[in-house]
């Protein structure tokens, strides 16, 4: 396993500088591309945080120059300047959150587009360290937060430090006196939000791993809603779920808590100092010293001060999540997918539908023994070739390295006369028609999901293909035919017809190869028999590599490959394993016996 994938398994506890660079990095790769979008953030920004630092010393002048000297003239000019200014804000606030909206946005989805890209390279070892549902969570809510950064921290990251900064220049130039005040309360609230966001940071990192836990549980009762309720475990699930649930709450509420906390102390840091400066400046009101305007003032300049470190601490209480999404996100992307595609693809094939396994050794990672040793067989173009074995033999692993899901541990997998690792994928994957074991489709049509491979086939192709796989009855019987609507996963459909409609999608694919992995296990014998049929029938030149537990199915395969313990014990004709292979000719007398 690469070093992205021992990640995974080590530790998940960071120091909180780590994850931030990571956070950084992503940032920065992703922001760059909008660089005009943040210099208007930027400039509309400055601009509002000028006129909201400008408007006191206006209201102050008002004061002490209109209404203190009942000068009405003074008083309507400068109200509408003010005015004037206000509205100036707020067109300058607005537009600035826009193109902030804009940029934040656009880099969600950059990140979950290439998230997706990434995921879509990955093997089934990749998939499977990282968890179905730990990557959906990655793709979703821990791109939401990065994206909910960069959407606040483009306004208040820029707004906070003009407020903090240009409001302590502004109270300077009113009163100097008075700044004492200021020199205790920012370090307060500092000292305050400092210590509530050290104790979110491990906080934060639970919360994802509790949201993984609840998406994994919920999305496998989803899927095996059937099983569940056929062994009556739905007590039994809500209790798994429930404690999930549970879980992922308490966590959120200590979360909740500390944010809870850290605003009545952050406003009981601002009135303590509201009610310092009327008190002082009350006194030096009266002492004639300060004038009634320039107290306003002062006044409005520290809560102008204390609301930018506020916006500060309330960044840098999202920024720890934020850094735990982020180092989510950078797993994905940079981890190492074993199915890397060659510096120099070849996309030549010399010998289209010939299919070889030479001397093939595989080994799942971390497993104490191969599951796949020496295979060594060969299929050539037109021939049928039956792979049949035990459970638990290797089959499935077997025909899964033909459009490379895995690669060998040792020896080689040739495709058209290509090692399938100097193959170009993409080329080489059009040629290879794949039915799984448990076949999968998508939400759509019928016709939808019959195009995956092709999207310009004809009805003419589709109902031919529907015809060779023994599905154009029941789709013919359905109103809309062709158009008729497929639910996730096919489960509007039955088990066997669900096995068709995915054998008729690989025909429509046209390839030169057809992999079917245990395809005819839903079918009924004579259903079994017609299909094949028909296949040889309508494809004598594609190559057929066939996977099955009933011997009937594979009995006329031009040679058949059998599997013990990841070994091959025999290879031959039907006829020809009935006497040199035991192992064959004990599957063939079970299932003959249970016939019987």
């Amino acid at each position: 396993m690469s070093a992205a994938h021992g990640r995974l398994e080590g530790p998940r506890i960071r120091a909180i500088p780590l994850e931030s660079l990571v956070l950084a990095k992503i940032l920065i790769r992703y922001l760059k591309k909008y660089r005009w979008l943040l210099l208007g953030v930027l400039a509309f920004q400055f601009a509002s945080a000028m006129a909201q630092l400008y408007l006191p010393r206006l209201n102050a002048d008002i004061i002490d120059l209109g209404v203190a000297k009942g000068d009405t003239a003074f008083i309507w000019s400068h109200g509408a300047y003010m005015l004037l200014i206000s509205l100036g804000q707020i067109v300058a606030s607005v537009i600035a959150t826009y193109f902030a909206a804009r940029a934040a946005m656009a880099v969600g989805r950059d990140i979950r587009r290439d998230v997706y890209d990434r995921v879509s390279d990955f093997s089934e070892r990749e998939i499977s360290a990282f968890g179905p549902g730990s990557l959906i969570t990655r793709n979703t809510n821990d791109v939401q937060q990065v994206q909910m950064l960069a959407m606040m921290g483009a306004t208040m990251l820029v707004t906070a430090p003009l407020l903090a900064i240009g409001g302590v220049i502004m109270a300077l130039q009113q009163n100097v006196g008075l700044s004492w005040l200021i020199a205790v309360s920012v370090p307060t609230l500092l000292i305050v939000a400092i210590i509530v966001i050290s104790r979110m940071v491990p906080l934060f990192r639970r919360y994802q791993t509790k949201l993984d836990a609840v998406n994994r549980i919920l999305r496998e009762q989803l899927t095996g809603v059937r099983v569940v309720r056929a062994f009556v475990r739905e007590r039994i699930e809500e209790g798994r779920f429930r404690e999930a649930n549970t879980d992922i709450m308490i966590v959120g509420r200590n979360v909740g808590s500390l944010f809870v906390l850290l605003f009545p102390m952050a406003m009981l840091v601002l009135n303590v100092t509201v009610v310092g400066v009327i008190w002082f400046g009350g006194i030096a009101v009266n002492d004639g010293s300060v004038q009634i305007g320039t107290l306003f003032a002062f006044m409005q300049y520290v809560g102008q001060i204390l609301m930018g470190v506020l916006m500060a601490s309330f960044m840098t209480m999202m920024i720890p999540r934020a850094a735990v999404s982020a180092e989510r996100i950078g797993e994905v992307l940079d981890a190492d997918t074993s199915l890397a595609r060659p510096a120099d693809p070849v996309g030549e094939f010399s010998r289209p539908g010939a299919v070889e396994f030479d001397d093939v050794t595989f080994t799942y990672p971390g497993a104490e023994a191969p599951v796949l040793q020496h295979v060594s067989f060969r299929a050539e173009p037109g021939e049928t070739v039956a792979i049949v074995g035990s459970t638990g033999s290797g089959k499935t692993t077997l025909v899964s390295m033909i459009p490379r899901l895995f690669d060998v541990t040792s020896g080689a997998v040739r495709v058209a006369g290509v090692d399938v690792r100097d193959a170009d994928l993409d080329v080489m994957w059009k040629g290879i028609g794949l039915v799984p074991q448990r076949p999968f489709l998508f939400t759509g049509t019928i016709a939808s999901n019959l195009r995956f491979g092709r999207e310009e086939a004809t009805d003419a192709d589709l109902w031919e293909a529907l015809e060779i796989a023994q599905a154009r009855d029941f789709v013919a019987e359905k109103e809309g035919g062709l158009a008729s609507r497929i639910a996730q996963g096919g489960t509007n459909v039955s088990g066997g017809q669900r096995q068709r409609l995915a054998i008729a999608r690989a025909i429509v694919h046209q390839p030169d190869i057809l992999v079917f992995d245990d395809s005819f296990s839903a079918l009924d014998l004579s259903t079994d028999a017609r299909l094949r049929q028909a296949l040889w029938k309508h494809m004598p030149g594609v190559t057929k590599i066939v996977v099955a537990q009933r011997v009937s199915t594979i009995t006329d395969a031009d040679r058949i490959v059998v599997l013990d313990d990841g070994r091959v014990v025999g290879v031959g004709t039907h006829d020809d394993l009935l006497i040199t292979c035991t192992t064959y000719k004990e599957i063939v007398d079970s299932q003959l016996g249970v016939q019987a």
